[in-house]
């Protein structure tokens, strides 16, 4: 009998022991995960404005995860990010083209690494007053060429079209020029005619100014404008996925050669799915996975 109550005695002890053990490994575990972040520094991002509220909102959520890490973003344009980046003042340029190779305008900028991010919708839009709802390719270059100066046509009112454009180095030019007027010209005149420095200034102008046209990018679409078809398709995230809609470009975060420490970390954090599935397509981007 002594000898059976010696056995219980053990088995009670041993089943203790091992479940102090495992308590003790889980509060382990859950402390090695509650660590914070040993990443530090500041990256500097300069460039793309039509991805400057992604880069913003990455940055946010980044710098929670990452508190001893500055992020620091700014936009004035595609090109001038990797000019930023080639001249040491900043760690990441974003454009709204492969800053590594040649495009229409610009020479490839050697030595950089273009690192994806996000696939970029661009729409037409115009002043609310106009009645306009659909724009062909052959009626975009016309308007944008100074061909066609009045909306009566292209079906609106007998009103003159005000053309609002991007300056020079704007990436969202770029793909506009390429993708919406199929390479044709845009052509400054001496009325009705302004060019702007970002994507919100395009916002600003093309709202506020009556008869007016311009492009931007979707996370700029609001009810204060409004965002016309493209051949008769809609601009939306959907229609750029299965095809339908053209306008719309990869956008990359330029780097000198690879991407190392913090920048690296940035960038990772941006392309995961965590991100790409969530924040990202809140602002209207496209997940880069989504694209076949």
């Amino acid at each position: 009998m002594r000898g059976v109550l010696q056995v219980k005695l053990f088995k009670k002890i041993s089943l203790v022991a091992v479940t102090s053990v495992m308590l003790v490994s889980s509060a382990l575990v859950g402390a090695v995960s509650a660590a914070p972040s040993q990443l530090s520094g500041k990256i500097t991002v300069n460039g793309s404005t039509a991805l400057l509220p992604l880069t913003l909102q990455a940055a946010k959520e980044f710098q929670k995860l990452n508190p001893k890490v500055k992020v620091a973003a700014s936009g004035k344009g595609s090109v001038t990010g990797p000019q930023a980046v080639k001249k040491g003042i900043a760690d990441i340029g974003a454009c709204d083209w492969d800053a590594s190779m040649d495009v229409p305008g610009f020479k490839a900028f050697s030595g950089q690494v273009a690192n994806k991010v996000a696939v970029i919708p661009f729409a037409t839009v115009v002043n609310n007053n106009v009645k306009v709802t659909d724009l062909s390719t052959d009626q975009l270059k016309g308007i944008y060429s100074g061909k066609i100066t009045n909306w009566k046509d292209v079906g609106g009112d007998n009103a003159d079209i005000v053309v609002i454009t991007r300056a020079f180095g704007s990436g969202t030019r770029v793909n506009y020029q390429s993708k919406a007027l199929s390479g044709g010209d845009i052509t400054k005149k001496e009325k009705n005619y302004k060019e702007v420095g970002s994507s919100g200034d395009m916002k600003t102008a093309v709202a506020t100014t009556p008869n007016s046209i311009g492009y931007i990018d979707l996370v700029y679409v609001t009810s204060d404008l409004k965002a016309v078809k493209f051949n008769g398709v809609a601009a939306s995230t959907d229609n750029v996925i299965n095809g339908s809609y053209k306008i719309w470009a990869y956008g990359y975060y330029m780097t000198k050669g690879q991407p190392t420490g913090a920048t690296k970390a940035f960038i990772e954090y941006v392309q995961s799915s965590k991100f790409q599935q969530s924040s990202l397509k809140k602002l209207k981007f496209i997940p880069i996975a989504a694209m076949k």
